[in-house]
């Protein structure tokens, strides 16, 4: 991502062309007054997503260290040629359609019992329109369109239609009877697609898989997950989430802060300078280090911090006798982002530990649901009202270090 150059108030206009809005271009379609591009679109049927550049580079303002491994001289970072996540599937009913908007994209999540997999269609029966999300998964395992009854199976082709005649022509068999699938996989409990419909991607699992996170897969680890709809954009939300300063006042009282034994407080929060560093950046991320452990962000839509390993010399025992043994103790925050349409995003969260994994076990899930929700909504307010009132274009003031 274009880093944003320290500075001191800036003016709303400049005489010369020598600021450049430090603004994500994501792959939305058309909205009136939006700052996002539109997408051109196919007069076919499939409704194929012609593939643009975006305009973010991954260049940085500043000059970075020569510690920092940067390709900024690499192609720039395709939007559309990406893995999107949909939706936990703990949080998905096999039983009935969802649906789902994603980068501007309107989809339909079933499941297939036919082939025994999750499908991500385009939320649209090809007859007369209609939001299949708004139907019903027959007795034979058919996304079945509310309006007419019409049928699909898991590649999309149509297998039924009332209406037609039994002696009449096969209908259902031509290629407009179809509806547009997406390529779509399961990783981490997660359902990601590939937002192009173009038979040229059919195979792109083959060749192009979602990032992997290999603790959501460790049975010695926790795996609790949420989610959640929030009326700001992508770009605020993952910039939030990378913005470890505000947490001791936006979050005050919610959140435990780490506190430094040898710093005196300077207020009651907590607030003090925090040491950061950029380890790794190019176009698939960037891995950075802080005080208590390593982020990484996974280009468009994972970022996680993963904390340093802390030797426990017990064994998680109540009882005494027992031998004692180090054990490992390690924990991470994950925050999958996922763009929407311009003003609002969808967070799926996770925080694995690999100790203290009876707790998942006793305590509800909806507990920790309230936990987290208490924590989005005690700055959901402010960053609402925020991009509702502030345009990048006028005057914003950075601190430099």
């Amino acid at each position: 991502m274009e880093a944003l150059r320290p500075c001191c108030m800036v003016p709303a206009r400049l005489p010369t062309a020598s600021y450049e809005k430090p603004m994500l271009h994501l792959p939305f379609r058309s909205v009136p007054t939006s700052i996002f591009p539109p997408i051109r679109q196919c007069t076919a049927r499939s409704r194929v997503v012609t593939a643009v550049s975006s305009t973010v580079s991954t260049e940085p303002v500043n000059p970075v260290g020569p510690e920092v491994q940067s390709h900024s001289q690499e192609e720039k970072f395709n939007w559309l040629l990406q893995w999107y996540p949909v939706m936990p599937v703990c949080d998905l009913d096999k039983r009935i359609p969802h649906a789902k908007k994603v980068i501007g994209l309107d989809v339909v999540v079933w499941w297939d019992r036919n082939e025994n997999a999750w499908k991500v269609f385009d939320d649209m029966c090809p007859h007369r329109l209609a939001p299949l999300s708004e139907g019903r998964i027959d007795q034979w395992g058919r996304l079945q369109c509310v309006y007419h009854g019409w049928c699909f199976n898991g590649s999309g082709d149509c297998k039924f239609i009332p209406q037609a005649p039994p002696d009449g022509p096969p209908v259902h068999t031509f290629k407009k009877a179809c509806v547009s699938v997406y390529p779509s996989t399961v990783q981490n409990d997660i359902v990601w697609f590939w937002p192009n419909t173009d038979p040229q991607y059919k195979d792109i699992l083959m060749k192009n898989k979602p990032p992997h996170i290999p603790e959501l897969d460790d049975p010695s680890y926790t795996r609790s997950m949420g989610n959640r709809d929030i009326p700001y954009g992508y770009e605020v939300l993952i910039e939030n989430l990378m913005d470890p300063a505000h947490v001791p006042y936006a979050h005050y009282g919610i959140m435990k802060v780490p506190s430094q034994k040898k710093r005196v407080k300077a207020d009651r929060e907590g607030g003090r300078p925090l040491e950061m560093k950029i380890q790794k950046l190019d176009r698939s991320g960037f891995i950075g280090k802080q005080e208590w452990g390593t982020s990484k962000f996974i280009p468009p839509c994972v970022f996680y911090l993963s904390s340093d390993l802390l030797i426990d010399k017990t064994n998680g025992s109540a009882s005494s006798v027992e031998t004692k043994k180090e054990v490992q103790r390690r924990i991470l925050l994950i925050f999958i982002c996922i763009p929407v349409s311009p003003g609002n995003s969808r967070l799926i969260w996770t925080f694995p530990r690999n100790f203290g994994v009876w707790v998942d076990r006793v305590v509800p899930r909806w507990m920790f649901h309230v936990g987290q929700n208490l924590i989005l909504d005690s700055d959901l307010y402010l960053l609402h009202v925020e991009v509702t009132l502030i345009s990048w274009s006028e005057v914003f003031f950075l601190c430099p270090k």
